[in-house]
């Protein structure tokens, strides 16, 4: 049966919104006390994250029957897996071993059968990484908060990363284009009309790189895969050297089929924009991928407290405003001096 809802109506300013289920799913036993707390916020969507497990849908299920709750999109793989090898920081998608990369595939294809059964537009999709044989990221990460990014043991130890990801990535990225191709392929097939969203991630040895992003989504022309932009992530990888995103981004904007919002303060992630960090510019970067991009995810931390959480949209909110306000003045002013 299909469990396509409406959703419940949102705040209005929130209705263009949807919230990921990672901000509280640790505080509850049900997946309806959970989704409860997501629409007092305002919010009439929810992203469905990879921690949901079969267990939660139980009374999640309903909520979406009865157009309780909307869902905008599933986060790959779902419901969840116990499985590290399937998990969000692995290979998945990019398995040399070829029975690891077919199970892989069909946990993607199983992901979008529930995003079609659910009536979300689209599937967050961590494709793989460059295997090190440490955390890599980690460390460089533990350098960077004790020593900043400029300090010999950084700048070492990234040239060293930077040389083994360049060397290997293309083999990965290879086997991702083409596990992607058989997921879209299947889904056409069944007659999905979803988004597979290669999703920016947090660790600097994982796919994909803006650039990579890119030469995924032009091999994969004429699929559903887009970038799914982590407006966070991005910030971080940006600090820690991996990122242009002032140059990198307008290339890509056209191919985003979605966005997590949230803002990293320093190399720590998942933040309100604006209200951690008490930056009231930095963050403006991303405001016109926001503005144009129909499918926003709020994706925040459990510490992010209501309050803060409407602080934060209303921020934005005035922002986003007040830039389409000035876009329209300089569309009529150009008008007025061109008649």
């Amino acid at each position: 049966m299909s469990l396509i809802g409406e959703g419940a109506d949102a705040a209005p300013d929130k209705a263009d919104y949807s919230f990921s289920t990672c901000w509280n799913i640790k505080r509850h036993a049900t997946g309806r006390d959970m989704i409860e707390e997501i629409r007092s916020l305002g919010f009439g969507q929810v992203e469905l994250n990879y921690n949901v497990t079969e267990a939660l849908l139980e009374t999640i299920e309903p909520m979406i029957e009865r157009g309780e709750i909307g869902v905008s999109s599933v986060h790959n793989t779902f419901p969840h897996i116990a499985d590290p090898d399937y998990g969000t920081d692995s290979v998945l998608l990019g398995f040399e071993d070829a029975d690891k990369r077919r199970r892989a595939v069909e946990l993607l294809v199983r992901s979008a059968e529930y995003a079609r059964r659910y009536g979300a537009k689209a599937v967050v999709v961590h494709p793989g990484e460059v295997p090190f044989p440490s955390d890599v990221s980690r460390r460089l990460q533990e350098i960077y908060r004790e020593e900043g990014p400029d300090a010999e043991a950084y700048r070492t130890l990234w040239a060293e990363m930077l040389e083994r990801r360049q060397a290997l990535a293309g083999g990965y990225l290879g086997r991702i284009r083409d596990s992607l191709e058989q997921a879209s392929e299947t889904l056409a097939a069944r007659g999905y009309d979803l988004i597979l969203g290669i999703e920016t991630r947090s660790r600097c040895n994982q796919i994909p790189t803006l650039a990579e992003a890119r030469w995924l989504i032009d091999q994969l022309k004429g699929s559903p895969v887009k970038l799914w932009y982590d407006i966070g992530h991005g910030m971080m990888m940006e600090r820690m050297g991996l990122y242009d995103n002032a140059a990198e981004l307008p290339g890509l904007i056209d191919d985003i089929g979605g966005l997590h919002i949230h803002e990293t303060i320093g190399l720590s992630d998942h933040w309100c924009p604006y209200v951690h960090s008490g930056d009231d510019e930095t963050f403006d970067l991303f405001l016109e991928a926001i503005d144009r991009v129909p499918l926003k995810v709020y994706e925040l931390k459990a510490a992010c407290e209501p309050d803060t959480i409407h602080r934060s949209h209303a921020i934005l909110q005035r922002k986003l405003s007040a830039r389409r306000e000035a876009s329209g003045s300089a569309r009529s002013a150009n008008g007025g001096i061109l008649g």
